[in-house]
């Protein structure tokens, strides 16, 4: 007898025939061959497999009875994977991906891989020598799992965290690229996404300084005495640069510790070493709680995966309930010490997330792998390590970059004022000259005058429009404080909020930016009259309003 239309099978599949209490006659035709048993047949059976590697039939002759099999061999293409957008930073320095799987059976793994991207070859000012020399890394570059939505994913969106920001290669220029397996193992590739991994943002020079040297070394064994005369260099003068004698001791230590170091093994310490140093210099607990909290999330998650017991699981979920309620109460202890950070404006789209919330998430998870739905408690943790990756901090800097571009910017500006002034000044002196010489003011002074006053309206307008980019981002004059206040009052009521700006001594409490708007102005109408003089008074109170700004 015939089995009638082919049965449809992927290319590639195992067809196995198992009999108990005798042997078993098998005629194969076609794309269909025998191949040795992977396994041993359990006790008491016989087994014989076949490769289906085309289309084909199988005959089962002995025991009598069976149909004529026939197969249809569908091809098994190589899955497809890509970024469904851009890789984003998360508030705490993660890298979050999202990403689409398809796959005409199923995905079984998926990873992320990341290669370094070295500068162009030919850029000017780079030596013969440097070129000659290839870079040597002490690490290789990250590649992690990626969440897939479900365990055979034929067509999805997949959404992984990953916290990079210790990585050696935090803050370097990478080529990232994703690659889908399926269980036949068919390997595609996602197109290679050129990127900056993203690191944590150190606010304190010396911080900054010391991570930098960290990723030079670690990306680049080769450049280990740049580094020595660099971390030399910052240790000139440390009453002015590092009065803070453990910091100083830290930096004598690892400088010593490069010198001494002559394997790679060594460099490696060195480079763990001005990780360690840059994190104390920046702040201080909140990391240790912080680095808790990521292996008790990474420990669950692992647990999840390789389906460990349910007292494992358990314990498992107390040491990450712990862990987040550690955090939480340093979290909470750096508010009271910073209170300046409660000033920041929040973003209208923020979700409040109470502890309670975290709890309930917590408890969901335990119950939902007791019940052995493993999938949907990893998916949950999924969730909560992304709310915990947004949770806004409390570290002083955080949302360092718009800081940092406000105070450039307003450092070029007092440079284009002291420049000014010293135009508006030798003008000034060119006309007295003049006058005492008996000449009358020609057109080029005129001219000159009219150029000054220009520049002048230039800078105050370059001013105005970083008071507005302050005022949006709720550090524009009277925001801080009547911020600050609102977060410490707010179940305290509003009555406090109308006495705002009322008594007091008005000349501290005026904004320094709006005091050297004033005076811009009052030196541009100065410079439109031809009055140097007055014009470089006005400019002079403009300059110390900047400053104090």
């Amino acid at each position: 007898p015939d089995s009638g239309a082919p049965l449809p099978v992927p290319s590639g599949s195992t067809l196995l025939v198992r009999s108990s209490g005798g042997t078993t006659d098998v005629v194969v035709g076609g794309g269909v061959t025998e191949v040795a048993p992977g396994e041993q047949a359990p006790k008491g059976t016989n087994e014989r497999h076949f490769k289906i590697t085309g289309d084909g039939s199988a005959h089962v002759r002995a025991p009598s009875g069976q149909p004529l099999w026939r197969f249809a061999a569908m091809p098994d293409r190589a899955p497809a994977i890509s970024l469904a957008k851009d890789p984003e930073r998360q508030a705490r320095g993660s890298l979050q991906m999202s990403y689409k799987i398809e796959d005409d059976y199923g995905v079984t793994e998926a990873r992320a891989q990341f290669a370094p991207r070295t500068a162009d070859a030919g850029k000017e000012g780079k030596n013969k020598e440097a070129d000659k020399a290839e870079p040597r890394p002490l690490f290789e570059p990250p590649q992690f799992a990626l969440v897939l939505p479900n365990a055979r994913t034929r067509n999805g969106v997949g959404q992984t965290v990953k916290d990079l920001s210790e990585d050696p290669y935090a803050g370097a220029d990478v080529t990232l690229t994703l690659t889908a397996k399926d269980e036949a193992g068919n390997e595609g590739k996602s197109e290679p996404f050129n990127m900056r991994l993203p690191e944590r943002l150190f606010t304190k020079p010396l911080a900054r300084a010391l991570i930098e040297q960290r990723r030079i070394l670690a990306l680049d064994a080769n450049q280990n005495s740049q580094v020595y005369t660099a971390l030399d260099a910052l240790m000139i003068a440390p009453e002015l640069f590092t009065p803070e004698a453990g910091h100083y001791l830290g930096l004598f230590s690892v400088k010593h510790q490069l010198e001494a170091a002559r394997t790679d093994a060594a460099l490696r310490d060195v480079v763990a070493s001005l990780w360690a140093l840059a994190v104390t210099i920046e702040d201080g607990n909140i990391t240790d709680v912080d680095k808790a909290l990521r292996a008790a999330q990474e420990a669950l998650k692992q647990a999840l995966e390789r389906g460990a017991t349910d007292e494992e699981i358990k314990k498992l979920t107390d040491n990450l309930r712990a862990a987040l309620d550690n955090f939480l109460r340093q979290l909470a202890e750096q508010f009271r010490n910073n209170p300046q950070q409660l000033a920041r404006p929040l973003d209208p789209n923020t979700k409040m997330l109470s502890q309670q919330d975290l709890k309930s998430m917590l408890d969901r998870l335990e119950r939902m792998s007791r019940s052995g739905d493993k999938d949907a408690a990893k998916q949950l943790l999924e969730q909560l390590q992304q709310m915990l990756e947004n949770l806004q901090m409390a570290q002083p800097g955080q949302g360092g970059d718009d800081m940092e571009q406000a105070l450039n910017e307003l450092g070029d500006m007092i440079r284009k004022q002291q420049q000014l002034r010293d135009k508006t000044y030798k003008q000034g002196q060119d006309s007295r000259r003049d006058r005492m010489r008996g000449k009358q003011g020609d057109k080029q002074g005129d001219q000159s005058m009219g150029d000054l006053q220009q520049d002048q309206q230039s800078l105050r307008d370059r001013l105005k429009k970083l008071q507005e980019e302050l005022a949006k981002r709720g550090m524009g004059p009277g925001q801080r404080g009547q911020q600050g206040q609102q977060g410490q009052q707010g179940q305290r009521g509003e009555q406090g909020q109308g006495q705002q700006g009322q008594g007091g001594d008005q000349g501290d409490g005026e904004d320094g930016l709006d005091q050297a708007d004033s005076a811009m102005g009052d030196a541009t109408g100065r410079l439109g009259e031809g009055n140097a003089d007055g014009a470089v008074d006005s400019q002079g109170r403009a300059l110390d309003a900047l400053r104090k700004g």
